[in-house]
Parts: C-alpha cells; sequence; structure tokens
C-alpha cells in the first residue's frame, strides 16, 4: 500500500531521480537501445565492509531480544503482592531531576 511522502497524494505520480533509467525512453531513442540500458544495469552488486557486517549481526541480536525483562516484572510483581517492594523517593526525585535537565 502506498503511503504519502511529504504530504503529496498516493494518486500522483513521482518524477524519477536525476541519472535514474527508471523514466520513460526519449522518442529518438529505440526499444533495442533501451532494453540493452536496462540488461547492463542488472549486474549490480553490493559488498558490505567488516564493520557493516558487525552493524547488521548487532541489529539482527538487538532486533530478537525482548523489549521487557519477563523475570524482573515477575519479581516485581511478587514484591508488590507480598508487600516487600520498597520505594526509595529520594531515588526517584533524583532521576526525575536529572532526566528534566537534560531536557534544557
Amino acid at each position: 500500500m502506498p503511503s504519502k511522502i511529504s504530504g503529496l497524494p498516493t494518486s500522483e505520480p513521482l518524477a524519477p531521480p536525476k541519472g535514474s533509467n527508471t523514466g520513460s525512453v526519449a522518442a529518438d531513442k529505440t526499444a533495442d537501445a533501451s532494453a540493452a540500458s536496462t540488461s547492463a544495469q542488472t549486474g549490480d552488486q553490493v559488498t558490505l565492509t567488516s564493520s557493516g557486517r558487525s552493524l547488521q549481526k548487532l541489529s539482527e541480536a538487538i532486533a530478537q531480544t525482548p523489549v521487557v525483562d519477563g523475570a524482573k516484572v515477575a519479581s516485581i510483581k511478587q514484591a508488590l503482592s507480598s508487600g516487600t517492594y520498597t520505594i526509595n523517593a529520594s531515588s526517584i526525585a533524583d532521576k526525575m531531576l536529572q532526566a528534566e535537565s537534560g531536557l534544557k
């Protein structure tokens, strides 16, 4: 499903980028020249550097990591239900002040 880019409605065709051969063929070119130029473009390859491969592996590892630590949530639920969970108001206030000072 197409989406809007920069507020343009999806029904309007977007112009191809400069230098791309994806637009229409000029009137003075033949179909054979057009076919030859598209077949020459299919041989493109991309090679990642070692740092690029490392970033890709890290990205995949992060994507597989759960957002919530289920064990920590379960232990806090247990502490709340048993009445043993203690709240350190001073620590919370300090963290709120640090967060607020970072917004300026």
